[in-house]
């Protein structure tokens, strides 16, 4: 694999590794009350606006695409870690827990990509970055679904794999976008 890409990978993850701590020695981890539903609507409305900014010629708040891309990546890994360990009524993580599990989902989202990228030889590189939003946006509605019936499958993947597939798609749009694609 591409030593590039593992390097634009590994600084878009310190962003957003930044980004989730400073939030949680602010908040703490709140989220932890949050059913994985919930999380899925969140990151639902992140990536509609994605899709409505990059379709509209006038943007009306001030936060941009990237952000947004951000909190996507951020609140997947949230959604991971509320599927491993369940809703609570009242936080029940320190700051530091909090942040190893976040980091915990995030190396496995590496480790997926790194194989996942052998395979495809990184086609994401010459996809368009609306491209990887409708997925995102895709992959929520089977997510809802799935959840919709009561986590039950018969042949697709579990809800996680898709929260995996998107933290790895939302940093792959965030690269393209520093690279100006």
């Amino acid at each position: 694999m591409n030593n590039k890409t593992i390097e634009q990978f590994n600084l878009i993850v310190a962003e957003c590794s930044r980004l989730f701590e400073a939030k949680t020695t602010d908040y703490g981890p709140a989220w932890r009350i949050l059913r994985p539903s919930s999380l899925t609507d969140q990151i639902y409305i992140k990536a509609n606006r994605i899709r409505s900014l990059q379709t509209k010629t006038q943007q009306l708040v001030d936060e941009g695409i990237e952000s947004e891309f951000k909190g996507i990546v951020n609140y997947s890994v949230m959604a991971i870690i509320q599927l491993r360990l369940k809703p609570v009524d009242q936080p029940d993580l320190t700051v530091a827990e909090t942040i190893a599990l976040y980091s915990e989902v995030l190396h496995e989202s590496f480790s997926l990509m790194q194989r996942k990228n052998h395979d495809y030889d990184e086609a994401w590189r010459n996809m368009r970055v609306s491209s990887l939003t409708d997925i995102i946006l895709m992959k929520l509605l089977r997510i809802k679904q799935i959840e919709d019936n009561n986590g039950t499958t018969i042949v697709s993947e579990g809800i996680d794999a898709s929260f995996f597939d998107i933290i790895n798609y939302g940093i792959f749009a965030l690269i393209l976008l520093n690279e100006g694609k």
